[in-house]
C-alpha cells in the first residue's frame, strides 16, 4: 500500500540579507571616530526621535525646565545657534558614559575570570586576566572598596604568578593551587558585588543622570 502524502503545513521563508539584524554587542558606548556618513545617519535618527518628543511635549524651553540644559549644554547651544561649539568648562555628563563603560568593563572581566578559573583546564592566562582587572581597578580614584582590592592584588600577585610557571618541555598545563583559586574568586565576587550594588562613592559621575530620572519616578 503506497503511503499517502499531504501538503506541508508551512513553507520556510527564503532568507534575504535585507532582513539581517546587525549585532551591537561589541559596539562601543562612546564612538571614537565616525565617518561623515555615519554622523549624518546618527543625526537623522536623533532628529527623528527629538521631533517625536517635541510633539509629545509642546511646552516652551523644555531643556531648561527639566534641567537638561545644564546636563547637556552642547545640545542646548547647538539647538539655539545651529552649530557645535567647544565648551569652556567640561560638562559633568561628559564623564557619564566613560564611568559607566569602566564599570561595565570591570563587571564583565570579573565574571569572565570567575568563569575561566572554575571551568578551564589550564590557568595559563589567569595572571594576565587579573592584571587587566587590576589596571581597571586602578583607574578608579578614591574608591575605598577598590583600593582595598587593589592592595590585595598587589600583595599576592607575584607569588600567584610564580605558581603558574611550568618547566620547559613539561606536558602539564599550569594549574593554580586551591587557596589561590579561592583568593581570586573572593576578588571577582567582591568586585561584582560592589559594581552591582553601586555604593555612594561610585555614584558621583552618574549623580546628575540619576537625579534627573528620580523626578519622574517619585
Amino acid at each position: 500500500m503506497a503511503a499517502s502524502t499531504s501538503e506541508p503545513l508551512c513553507l520556510p521563508c527564503v532568507y534575504h540579507e535585507a532582513f539581517k539584524v546587525e549585532l551591537q554587542v561589541k559596539r562601543p558606548l562612546m564612538p571614537v571616530r565616525l565617518s561623515p556618513e555615519q554622523v549624518g545617519l546618527e543625526m537623522l535618527c536623533l532628529c527623528g526621535q527629538l521631533d517625536l518628543l517635541i510633539r509629545a511635549q509642546m511646552q516652551q524651553d523644555y531643556l531648561d525646565m527639566v534641567g537638561l540644559s545644564a546636563m547637556f549644554p552642547r545640545v542646548e547651544v547647538f539647538l539655539i545657534q545651529g552649530s557645535p561649539v567647544d565648551m569652556l568648562e567640561r560638562p559633568l555628563m561628559d564623564e557619564y558614559f566613560f564611568h559607566i563603560a569602566k564599570l561595565n568593563q570591570l563587571l564583565v572581566l570579573s565574571q569572565q575570570l570567575e568563569e575561566d578559573i572554575r571551568h578551564l583546564g589550564s590557568h595559563k592566562y589567569i595572571a594576565h586576566q587579573l592584571s587587566v582587572i587590576y589596571q581597571v581597578v586602578s583607574s578608579f580614584r578614591g574608591i575605598q572598596a577598590f583600593s582595598e582590592i587593589k592592595r590585595d592584588i598587589e600583595g599576592n600577585f607575584k607569588q600567584m604568578k610564580q605558581c603558574l610557571v611550568v618547566e620547559e618541555g613539561s606536558r602539564h598545563e599550569p594549574q593554580l593551587a586551591a587557596h589561590y583559586i579561592n583568593w581570586i574568586l573572593e576578588i571577582t565576587q567582591s568586585l561584582t558585588s560592589v559594581v552591582l550594588s553601586l555604593p555612594e562613592e561610585l555614584m558621583e559621575d552618574v549623580h546628575q543622570a540619576v537625579t534627573f530620572m528620580s523626578q519622574f519616578l517619585s
